[in-house]
């Protein structure tokens, strides 16, 4: 059963017509599974050709990591144990990564970055009506594939900007503190719900799916989110 705290997550736009799927995604841009996740659910929206709607949700798996974060090898240590260990989770990652076409590039990471002001950055995007999903995706890219710290400044002004929003406002963003405030709230809010790790898509408000699942998976939950589990309705042209 869904948490009807999940279920009752805030509408962040206008309602949409009862044809669009509207997909709530928890995640955190520094979590390789939030990564896969959003590849196969962006495969999964376009296997369905409908029109759609996606609304983003801070999550930190992190939320008392420091300002400057932490080196990656510390952290993986903390969480998991010995390299050993490690390596070969990092491993069927990447490999798993190559099936949905995300480049994991674990050597390239120095630190695990602090994300807050990362997500400061999508809830700014989407007070601007920017292309939510699309900068997350190039967050993520930039962290996993490019090694990039996405707690920097001058990354985060870049990332936005080639989004089109204005350098000036980013920073202008990052100095408010309502800014931080609201993503925190927004944050204690989904974990009310009972959100305890990600990702996780809540789809029109009825399914909650959590981690990354297979884009056939995500499909079927669509069909059943559309026309219900025991629909006698035919498969229409929006969701197959």
């Amino acid at each position: 059963m869904i948490d009807p705290g999940i279920a009752n997550l805030p509408q962040t736009r206008d309602p949409q017509s009862q044809a669009t799927l509207t997909i709530d995604v928890i995640a955190d841009l520094v979590c390789p599974w939030c990564y896969l996740g959003k590849r196969r659910l962006d495969d999964a929206l376009d296997a369905v050709r409908g029109p759609s709607l996606v609304n983003w949700y801070p999550f930190q798996l992190n939320p008392d990591m420091p300002a400057d974060g932490v080196p990656l090898d510390e952290y993986l240590a903390s969480r998991f144990g010995k390299p050993e260990t490690v390596q070969p989770g990092l491993e069927n990652l990447t490999e798993k990564g190559r099936a949905d076409n995300v480049d994991f590039r674990f050597d390239r990471i120095e630190r695990v970055p602090n994300t807050l002001d990362a997500h400061r950055l999508l809830q700014f995007a989407e007070h601007q009506r920017a292309d939510v999903s699309s900068l997350a995706e190039d967050l993520m890219r930039r962290f996993f594939s490019a090694g990039q710290d996405i707690s920097d400044r001058d990354v985060l002004v870049e990332a936005g900007t080639q989004h089109g929003l204005s350098p000036a406002d980013i920073l202008l963003t990052l100095d408010d503190d309502k800014s931080r405030q609201i993503v925190i709230s927004q944050e204690a809010q989904v974990r009310k719900g009972g959100v305890t790790g990600v990702p996780d898509f809540l789809v029109n408000k009825r399914l909650f799916v959590t981690g990354a699942q297979s884009t056939e998976i995500l499909v079927n939950v669509f069909d059943r989110a559309m026309f219900g589990e025991e629909s006698e309705l035919p498969v229409s042209e929006i969701v197959h």
